[in-house]
């Protein structure tokens, strides 16, 4: 799925009007990404919890050259989807 056809999704189960819809995606996405870039995390009840989690420095291959790299530790984003999210996708 698009974020347009995410948008239109939203407007209509919603009732907004697309541009409503747009505007409350960005709001929202903007929201948790404000949130994250602060190293705190979001839980909503029922669909899951986002957060950033911290990856270790390791050991790498460049797969051209097969030499050794190093790939240095960073943040990333990763969600984790609640028991209502996993029992509506399991049906």
């Amino acid at each position: 799925m698009t974020k347009a056809e995410f948008v239109n999704a939203i407007a209509e189960k919603g009732g907004y009007t697309k541009k409503d819809a747009e505007k409350a995606l960005a709001t929202v996405t903007a929201a948790i990404t404000d949130v994250l870039a602060t190293g705190d995390k979001i839980t909503l009840v029922g669909f899951g919890t986002f957060e950033v989690r911290e990856r270790q420095a390791k050991t790498g291959i460049n797969p051209l050259t097969k030499k050794a790299i190093k790939i240095p530790a960073k943040k990333v984003p990763a969600f984790k989807a609640g028991s209502a999210l996993k029992e509506a996708v399991a049906k």
